[in-house]
């Protein structure tokens, strides 16, 4: 706790916020809570998680968890099953207990009284479970977090019972990990007049490469439905919501890999070009770790150094499938979550700098070329883009709270938009691809208007005749007019 004391003290000397990560929807199976519930049916905290009997010798449901296989798992000792919705070593809560609520606010408000900012709020959407623990029609995923393990009947009850426990008493902010949540009912959670949550994370963007058959059935991404979705959540959310802008996260691959090119050509002006995009968006903008130096995913030769429960359970099921480990892999490298969770890259030492020790995971063997140190001697890196796109984007208050106009919204490679706010105008222009692209001011909505070049990923700016821009590969630029 020291530690921690520390930690937080350095932060708040420098003028920064912590916001700490908040897991309420399970817990640990090695937790004192789930140790004392499963000894025995008639134990104090035996409905502080969720507890059923099987049906013929079945679990209670067909219900799928994250991580594949069932969400139920057979404990011997009372002759009943826990409820899972991630690994059997996490189950979930029984929010329908008002102690366990208590219990986590009690937990909340500590932190708070330490002088924490904020929370990032674990799968909280799930929270609520639907009184009829229903069997799933179909083995998508999808479905079933949307129409039986998200947004439950008293999921908002809950929320604004924890903001008036909670969040009301502090000055702090909290973001919510929403699977399931959708345009149509996050309003619910985060307009202003709910007192519920700040922001939620929406992933719908983040699911496009999954197929018919789950996460593992790579798909390119729908580029039109990619962009098609910041204005439809911009618009859901209205004035009374406010957004979360990411492109990766520590469940998603590395944003230069899956929405850049990470080849040697091309990685860091397309990497720049992504942090243009992120940082013209309304809303509040999160950067993963790694992705402001450009690290990219992994392609380990074997499962064997793979450390993920998601990768090595799909592993197990595509193997009973038929599937040889060969032909697995590259679902692996595209899809896989180890791609955001493999150290830190801080420079070129032994293990990236990040430790002494033995990480839990192998590196990326392209640290050596790819790490902080480097990024800080390079004058053109990408992280002292980022460092200048993030002045830029402070330097003026359109492009947090501008209203936002997409154009061009059915062309496979430009991404195209305007900025606007109390009478000062913005054009970002992205080009998604290698080749160059020309594009004409008539079709972005400027026709007639005077341009003037403001910002851009490469060195110098772009051709521009006045009535139509030549963009090279991966190029991202910003004009006022």
């Amino acid at each position: 706790m020291s530690d921690f004391d520390e930690l937080l003290e350095g932060i708040h000397t420098r003028g920064m916020k912590l916001i700490m990560d908040l897991v309420v929807n399970h817990s640990s199976d090695e937790h004192e809570w789930f140790k004392e519930s499963r000894k025995s049916k008639d134990n104090p905290y035996r409905d502080w998680y969720i507890w059923k009997k099987g049906e013929n010798g079945k679990p209670p449901t067909n219900w799928l968890s994250f991580f594949y296989g069932s969400t139920w798992e057979y404990d011997a000792t009372t002759d009943e099953y826990y409820l899972h919705l991630f690994t059997k070593k996490q189950p979930d809560l029984n929010w329908e207990n008002p102690k366990v609520r208590q219990a986590c606010y009690d937990v909340m408000n500590y932190w708070f009284e330490k002088g924490i900012d904020g929370f990032r709020m674990d799968v909280i959407s799930l929270i609520s479970k639907r009184p009829e623990y229903a069997d799933v029609p179909t083995d998508d995923l999808h479905y079933a977090i949307s129409n039986r393990y998200a947004n439950g009947p008293r999921v908002h009850e809950f929320l604004q019972e924890m903001n008036r426990e909670t969040f009301s008493k502090y000055d702090v902010m909290t973001v919510g990990e929403g699977p399931g949540i959708t345009k149509d009912n996050a309003p619910l959670y985060v307009n202003n007049d709910r007192n519920e949550l700040n922001m939620v994370f929406s992933l719908e963007h983040m699911f496009l490469n999954d197929g018919p058959d789950g996460k593992y059935d790579y798909r390119p991404t729908d580029f039109l439905r990619f962009k098609g979705l910041f204005a439809e959540w911009n618009e859901a959310l209205g004035e009374k919501g406010w957004g979360s802008i990411f492109l990766s996260n520590h469940d998603f691959p590395r944003v230069v890999s899956r929405y850049g090119n990470d080849n040697e050509q091309f990685r860091k002006i397309s990497a720049k070009m992504l942090a243009i995009l992120l940082l013209t968006h309304r809303g509040t903008v999160y950067i993963y770790q790694g992705c402001e130096i450009g690290m990219t995913n992994v392609a380990f030769d074997s499962m064997d150094d793979y450390r993920d429960v998601e990768a090595r359970n799909a592993w197990q099921e595509w193997q009973a499938k038929g599937m040889t480990e060969a032909e697995f892999l590259p679902r692996v490298h595209v899809q896989g979550r180890d791609n955001v969770r493999t150290p830190m890259h801080w420079d070129a030492s032994d293990n990236a700098g990040f430790t002494a020790g033995q990480p839990w995971i192998k590196l990326n063997p392209n640290y050596p070329k790819i790490n902080v140190a480097e990024a800080e001697a390079d004058a053109d890196s990408i992280l002292h883009f980022y460092r200048k796109m993030i002045q830029y984007r402070k330097s003026n208050l359109l492009w947090t709270y501008g209203t936002y106009q997409q154009y061009l919204t059915k062309h496979k490679s430009i991404f195209a938009y305007h900025r606007v706010h109390k009478g000062v105008s913005f054009l970002v222009v992205l080009n998604h691809k290698d080749n160059g692209e020309t594009v004409h001011l008539n079709d972005l909505g400027c026709g007639g208007k005077s341009l003037i070049y403001s910002y851009g990923n490469y060195p110098d700016a772009p051709v521009f005749d006045g009535e139509k821009i030549e963009l090279r590969g991966w190029e991202g630029v910003i004009f006022s007019f």
